[in-house]
């Protein structure tokens, strides 16, 4: 049983399939095998590269959240089938399989919770269901943390985690582009705050929303961001794509997102901004 062979930073994994994943993970970038005690302890980001691996909603919400200050809301609103749509699987089919796998009903998880005792109204992405894209709960349920936040005067964050707008409900997955759009313009002209976190990776329809609409926007490192993958926009545009260019890196230094911050870093850091923000457009 040769799991492992000598890396020159330490052990590295000689085979996915080989390595125990109740005990040993394996780096998806330096390909360095993880304790798995060890991982979860470091809110699963990698000790030898910092690479930060995804985590679900429920994981992102005990990480950011005071300690037993998250209420859920609206876990009961679910997906339908409106088109009937078919493809290798019937969507309903689709549905039901992502609800046993994930105990989730859709790709957002959302309530109230305290951030260092600061209240705030939030939602979080689930890429496990269906990829965390953007159908009509999810786009509904985010409206509601916008909303509730209008209606306690309180910030609101949005965690996202996408491959973008739900093709199998067609037009009304593109509907809900607008409609969270549309609550973010009130909640501006409200002044009250609104937080993006992007993680990997937030792209599609969600990008082109209320992902970049934030007061705020901060993302996790090396969280690959976008509207279209780099093989179609290469088609389109016939040109070479910059090294990197749909990193969160590329992307701050071109002014699209506001910062970079280590999930370790992630509650410290948007609690100071939103003591900082909130004051100020609250009071202004």
């Amino acid at each position: 049983m040769q799991w492992f062979r000598k890396a020159k930073t330490g052990i590295s994994a000689l085979n996915k399939k080989d390595t125990p994943a109740d005990i040993w993970v394996q780096c998806d970038s330096c390909k360095e095998a993880l304790y798995k005690k060890d991982l979860v302890r470091s809110d699963y980001v990698c000790e030898y590269c910092g690479y930060h691996f995804r985590i679900t909603a429920p994981e992102y919400i005990r990480l950011l959240l005071d300690e037993k200050s998250f209420v859920e809301w609206d876990a009961d609103l679910r997906s339908t089938d409106p088109l009937k749509f078919v493809a290798k699987k019937k969507y309903k089919d689709s549905l039901i399989e992502n609800e046993k796998k994930t105990g989730l009903r859709s790709a957002v998880v959302s309530g109230i919770g305290q951030l260092r005792g600061n209240r705030v109204s939030i939602g979080v992405m689930d890429y496990r269901f269906i990829g965390g894209s953007l159908g009509s709960v999810e786009g509904e349920k985010l409206s509601r943390v916008i909303r509730r936040s209008m209606e306690l005067k309180i910030p609101a964050i949005i965690i996202s985690a996408s491959g973008g707008a739900r093709m199998q409900e067609g037009a009304l997955s593109l509907m809900q582009m607008a409609k969270t759009s549309a609550y973010l313009g009130r909640l501006d002209q409200a002044g009250l705050p609104f937080f993006s976190i992007l993680t990997n990776p937030t792209f599609g329809g969600v990008t082109a929303s209320y992902a970049m609409l934030g007061d705020l926007i901060i993302s996790e490192p090396g969280a690959v961001i976008g509207f279209a993958g780099p093989r179609v926009i290469k088609e389109t545009i016939r040109q070479e794509l910059p090294q990197g260019f749909q990193t969160a890196e590329f992307l701050l230094n071109k002014g699209f997102i506001d910062s970079i911050v280590s999930r370790s870093e992630m509650k410290n850091s948007l609690a100071n901004l939103i003591e900082l923000l909130a004051n100020k457009k609250i009071s202004s």
